[in-house]
């Protein structure tokens, strides 16, 4: 019988602790992960024949080591958390023994048959009524399904007007962006429109997002690979659990606001309370960013001027139009107009693009998933400047204000139409034309020997 054995082992001393023990000799199969976040260095051990152990961990012992005192922060991003919603998750495979499945394998499953949907529309377009009416009437008559819609989207006078659509948005569930919270409610998600719904879909979900599937109804759908008109055995597929999906990295912003005043109330007993985020004195707003941050000069007509840390190290100085931090997702939108490369969605990476930079040399460069960048003002900044997240929530930044970026554990898991390498160069075609061009005409032989003469 085989024996599985896990070993936590906390820095040197418990290797040694382990060491100095009398152990059995076993042949070991032996699977490892360094957690930045509990610093346990895990070892998955399983007996099947006799062999000296412990010349096995003496090996490890040094890799730790190695690991331990060359970086303190793992260079790759969080685990991503797996679950979407209340009911999703991704289909686990036995056979996988990475500790991060291979994207090309990542399917949904669902532990628990999904019962309700958000549908997202765009906001006053008419041309989506029809779909959006369609897709509502088989969600509910044909699925069974309860259909969340925001607010506003039945307050379209083409919609509340409509006396026969009327019957069926009864049934529905309705809710308020920033006041009502459906993360735990809503088990999939439907989006019809363009990128842009995508990108709303992922601000309404500050932890875990449930599955995303978007119907390319916009102007370019980059990220929305399904074609309305073969939605029902599509929708149906993906209720079924028969769809691929590629996990979306977001960033996870921080902005600390030092000039802010607290605001302060007292209780019965006279104590003083303090109302909203706050740490050390600053107000701290957090945010989820699918695509970008961006940093710019705003109204000014100066050169921004920003320093750039990673890790709590000082890399540059950002003198420019401004800076953008993007995902991979987002490699393809703003930064990949300001010269950035486009990076594939499975790449655990962090873009920072400089936007117009005053130095002809600062080039984009691609930094790994796991590190921490943080954005302040310089102290010889002329003026202030301006942070937006997926072009939303725009504010100013002054003199002592910081921002924060690292990748988030929450990904948006979005369904793809085949699979996440085959979609993401269709978009690349179709979309943004890559390497289009009109071909060479071919030269025979005989050609090439007239112009030679």
């Amino acid at each position: 019988m085989e024996i599985f054995t896990i070993y936590q082992l906390h820095f040197s001393t418990d290797f040694l602790h382990l060491l100095n023990n009398k152990v059995s000799p076993h042949t070991l199969e032996i699977n490892y992960h360094y957690s930045t976040v509990s610093h346990i260095f895990v070892i998955a051990a399983r007996a099947r024949a006799a062999v000296a152990i412990p010349s096995v961990f003496f090996s490890l012992h040094s890799l730790f080591f190695s690991l331990s005192f060359r970086r303190t922060q793992s260079l790759h991003g969080p685990s991503p958390v797996t679950t979407f919603g209340p009911k999703a998750c991704m289909l686990q495979i036995p056979q996988a023994v990475m500790h991060i499945q291979d994207p090309a394998s990542q399917r949904l499953t669902w532990n628990k048959p999904p019962q309700s949907v958000l549908v997202i529309k765009k906001i006053q377009d008419a041309s989506l009524l029809q779909p959006f009416k369609e897709l509502c009437v088989f969600l509910t008559k044909v699925k069974n399904m309860i259909v969340y819609v925001e607010k506003k989207v039945l307050e379209d006078p083409a919609i509340s007007g409509d006396e026969n659509f009327g019957a069926i948005t009864k049934n529905f569930c309705t809710f308020r962006e920033d006041l009502d919270d459906i993360s735990n409610l809503v088990d999939f998600i439907i989006c019809l429109g363009g990128d842009g719904t995508l990108l709303y879909a992922s601000s309404l979900f500050q932890e875990s997002v449930p599955p995303v599937m978007a119907f390319h109804l916009g102007s370019l759908g980059f990220l929305t690979p399904f074609k309305f008109e073969t939605y029902q055995s599509q929708v149906t597929q993906v209720i079924e659990g028969n769809a691929a999906i590629v996990l979306r990295s977001r960033l996870k912003v921080r902005v600390f606001k030092e000039n802010w005043e607290k605001k302060a109330r007292v209780d019965d007993m006279g104590i003083i309370l303090t109302n909203g985020d706050v740490d050390c004195g600053r107000k701290v707003a957090q945010y989820q960013v699918l695509n970008e941050v961006v940093v710019d000069r705003g109204p000014s007509s100066y050169l921004s001027n920003v320093d750039l840390f990673l890790d709590g190290h000082l890399i540059t100085t950002v003198q420019g139009d401004g800076v953008i931090v993007s995902t991979p997702t987002g490699s393809t939108a703003y930064a990949v107009a300001a010269g950035a490369s486009m990076i594939h969605p499975n790449v655990p990476a962090i873009m920072i693009t400089p936007i117009c930079p005053h130095s002809l040399s600062f080039r984009p460069i691609v930094v790994p998933a796991g590190v921490e960048l943080k954005i302040m003002l310089s102290c010889d900044a002329r003026n202030t400047a301006w942070v937006s997240f997926d072009g939303r929530k725009r504010q100013e930044i002054c003199h002592g204000d910081s921002i924060t970026i690292t990748t988030s554990c929450f990904p948006v898991p979005s369904i793809c139409f085949r699979d996440p390498v085959n979609d993401w160069f269709e978009s690349l075609a179709q979309c943004l034309h890559w390497n289009v061009r009109k071909k060479q005409n071919y030269i025979s032989s005989e050609d090439e020997e007239k112009g030679c003469n």
